[in-house]
């Protein structure tokens, strides 16, 4: 909603600037979006009067003038042809701007010295739809009779500030200027003062000319109608075309102007009929028969329906109620006299009728909100008073007011004490009724509200609290904590910071936060080569899926990340390391009889210039920031989904945590997979459990280390972790640290077999080991190594 701060002040002393005004009503709950300044790109450009023309002497297309701007007369060599001498047209003067940061300097055209430049709509930043007068090709003429040199800004009126509301669905009062101003008044503590709406009377009575007839009241509750005689169409006055365009309407002639300004100014829609198109003069609101045809104002023929409700003559609807008038009954330049509709239709009806004619308009848009039934004869009357003001008519005596269904006015009790505790505040009773009062709710002695008709969002005692609140202030009121034992301070469960430091971990070690459906298919199963007896395949079948391919809730995360490295490796992304926090759903039993286990999974996915190691070491890396240290990897050869060579499971203390490999090549290959993609699958509640954040520190050592290298011949399928639980076992409390710096296989080691060496570091805290502790030490090992492994010491 365009409210033009000028047309605000009629009702509303606004004494502070558009920033602090903009700044406040948002504080109080009328969203500012925005505010714009007409002319502020404009300077020094003035009404001059042109006393002299001749032509160049050295070019044809221009002429040298004189131009009168009340101080003095300069002269301005022109190319226009439009002008004519004793115009009055905007002059640019030396050192004025124009929009675009153009600088108007002193110069000369072919030899003649020019002070200034005339002005065309354009160059002001102007169109020629708000001001169809100028000429399309040529200086912007002004009327006669203004004092030469006054800014042209006020002559022209574009030099508005407008306010730019964001006015929310339940707010449908503040789709108006008196709305805006009433909130206003309230935020600045100042009077509202209402329009004075005061309608001259003259001749027959309106009910003469025209009769109304409510067909639907379910959808039209109140219709009411007035007629203007001996109508003169014409353009509006300055005033309110400056109006109208700073709020964003384009000004088309007097009447038209009138029901748009009403439309601004009371957020109350209106249409105006020519009366000698209304056939029987009769109106009928009614829904539209089905295949129903009516052209409307755009020239467009809309197909009606009875869903519909249109207005209608004896014989043929003449409007589409709520959304556009139509071409049968449209206002001509010999008109005289007129109808001035101004109706409460239903919200809803009016927003599909809209829609299905593709036909959303600034009415529609008001009404679909749900306009107040009060506001009908305040609007109509202020229409009629325009017109006799302006000269444009004369009103007929009376209304013509068709009401059949009247709403029940709301009440609620006002309780200062339990407002006070549902807000934390203090906040006196008086202040509390001066402040609905402010916003025309009624407050007898016994603190019963009457909340008036243009406020259908205020149903409840909460709602009167949020009134209270907005206009105490919320930056008023101090943050407290709950009351009572229930009361903590907001932080995030350790659950929740373990989550977040995985993902954190994860996007750290380089990988990418994918995100899939929890609805999969069953095909998914016999993609990933699960066994027809596995548990996995018991998922909870969903009632109303979308199709078969999202038509079970999943039990496993792979067949999803599978599909997204297919995804990214068919659209030529030749690496992708991804991740994805999610959950699986596992049924107690089927069918359910409660809901499914949610269970949280990390899963893994990896393709590219990467190896299992790689996947391995970012498992590693997310234990290590996790405090887990009592964990190891164990071969697996049995998931039918993995490479049986290349993958192992995750034990912590013990337990299975996941499982992490390269997937199987026919997996891979039905996924259309690169033939290298890793997979990890990682059990979130057991590094949950087992997560340990609380560092523990061990002062540095006070005694030297002593290390000595090993290399050793063992068979192939020996695992290093074989080798290593042997050292740990056999080197007690000393040993420090195991590395291992080599595998070896070639030409110099036996066929079957593989070297390994180790660099092993040991300590004491108490005291410097001796060569003979660390002897006795390694002869343990390496015969521990000989009598469980068979490997043999190389020299």
């Amino acid at each position: 909603m365009k409210a033009p701060l000028k047309w605000l002040k009629d009702y509303v002393d606004i004494n502070v600037t558009p920033k602090e005004f903009a700044d406040a009503m948002t504080l109080s709950g009328s969203k500012v979006e925005g505010i714009e300044v007409q002319g502020e790109e404009i300077s020094k450009i003035v009404v001059g009067k042109i006393i002299e023309i001749e032509k160049h002497p050295d070019a044809d297309k221009l002429q040298v003038t004189k131009v009168d701007i009340g101080s003095e007369v300069i002269q301005v060599v022109t190319g226009a042809q439009n002008i004519k001498l004793n115009d009055y047209i905007p002059v640019a003067l030396v050192g004025a701007t124009l929009p675009g940061d153009k600088k108007i300097s002193k110069g000369k055209l072919r030899g003649i010295e020019s002070n200034g430049m005339m002005c065309s709509i354009e160059e002001l930043n102007l169109s020629r739809e708000d001001y169809p007068d100028a000429p399309e090709h040529g200086i912007y003429i002004l009327e006669p009779g203004l004092e030469l040199g006054s800014d042209v800004k006020e002559v022209m009126g574009i030099n508005e500030t407008t306010i730019d509301f964001e006015i929310t669905s339940n707010r449908p009062d503040c789709l108006s200027i008196i709305g805006l101003a009433r909130e206003a008044a309230v935020t600045l503590k100042k009077e509202f003062k209402k329009p004075q709406v005061k309608v001259l009377e003259k001749g027959d009575e309106a009910k003469n000319y025209v009769s109304v007839e409510i067909k639907d009241p379910d959808l039209c509750p109140r219709y009411a109608a007035r007629v203007v005689k001996d109508v003169k169409i014409g353009p509006s006055p300055k005033w309110m075309k400056e109006r109208l365009r700073a709020a964003g309407v384009r000004p088309i002639n007097n009447i038209v102007d009138i029901t748009n300004y009403v439309m601004l100014e009371y957020g109350q829609p209106m249409h105006a009929f020519d009366l000698k198109d209304v056939q029987g003069n009769k109106i009928i609101v009614r829904r539209a028969f089905d295949g129903e045809t009516l052209k409307t104002l755009d020239d467009q023929d809309r197909n009606l329906d009875s869903s519909m409700l249109v207005i209608a003559d004896e014989s043929r609807a003449i409007a589409v109620a709520g959304v556009m008038g139509g071409a049968n009954s449209e206002i001509s330049d010999n008109a005289k006299a007129i109808l001035f509709e101004s109706a409460n239709f239903e919200g809803t009806a009016v927003r599909l009728a809209a829609k299905k004619l593709g036909l959303r308009t600034e009415a529609s848009g008001r009404f679909e909100k749900g306009l107040d039934v009060e506001n009908v004869i305040p609007a109509v009357d202020r229409a009629v008073q325009l017109v006799e003001e302006l000269g444009a008519g004369t009103v007929c005596k009376g209304i013509v007011d068709c009401y059949v269904k009247k709403t029940e006015q709301v009440t609620i009790t006002l309780r200062p004490d339990k407002i006070n505790a549902f807000l934390g505040t203090n906040i006196s009773k008086e202040e509390m009724v001066s402040i609905l009062k402010a916003l025309e709710f009624e407050v007898d002695g016994s603190g019963i509200v009457k909340v008036p008709s243009f406020r259908p969002d205020v149903e409840r005692e909460a709602d009167i609290a949020e009134e209270i609140a907005r206009f105490y202030g919320y930056n008023n009121i101090e943050a407290t904590l709950l009351s009572g034992k229930a009361a903590t301070l907001g932080k995030k469960t350790y659950k929740q910071s373990i989550e977040d430091l995985i993902k954190d971990t994860m996007i750290s070690c380089g990988l990418y936060e994918a995100f899939t459906y929890s609805f999969t298919s069953p095909k998914d199963f016999d993609m990933i080569n699960l066994p027809e007896d596995s548990a996995l395949r018991n998922a909870v079948v969903i009632s109303n899926p979308l199709g078969e391919d999202f038509s079970i809730m999943r039990t496993t995360t792979i067949p999803d990340m599978l599909t997204v490295i297919s995804t990214n490796y068919n659209r030529r992304i030749e690496e992708a390391r991804l991740f994805e926090m999610s959950f699986v759903y596992l049924p107690e039993s089927l069918p359910i009889k409660e809901l499914p286990k949610e269970k949280p999974i990390l899963t893994l996915g990896m393709y590219g210039e990467t190896d299992f190691y790689d996947l391995k070491g970012t498992v590693e890396e997310l234990l290590s920031r996790l405090g887990i240290k009592e964990y190891e990897f164990a071969p697996v050869k049995d998931n039918s989904s993995f490479h049986p060579g290349r993958t192992a499971s995750l034990m912590i203390k013990g337990e299975y945590a996941g499982i992490i490999g390269e997937v199987h090549p026919q997996v891979s290959e039905k996924f259309e997979c690169p033939e290298r993609t890793y997979l990890g699958v990682i059990e979130v509640e057991s590094l949950v459990k087992n997560s340990a954040l609380e560092s523990q520190y061990k002062p540095l050592p006070k005694f030297p280390a002593v290390s000595r290298d090993i290399a050793m011949l063992v068979k192939d399928e020996i695992m290093v972790k074989q080798i290593e639980d042997i050292i740990k076992q056999r080197s007690g409390k000393i040993l420090e640290d195991i590395k291992l710096f080599d595998v070896y296989k070639g030409k110099q080691v036996p066929e079957g077999m593989k070297s390994v060496a180790y660099s092993i570091t040991f300590r004491a805290s108490d005291r410097t080991l001796t060569d003979e502790e660390v002897g006795k030490t390694m002869t343990k090992i390496l015969e521990g190594l000989r009598t469980n492994l068979e490997a043999q010491l190389r020299e």
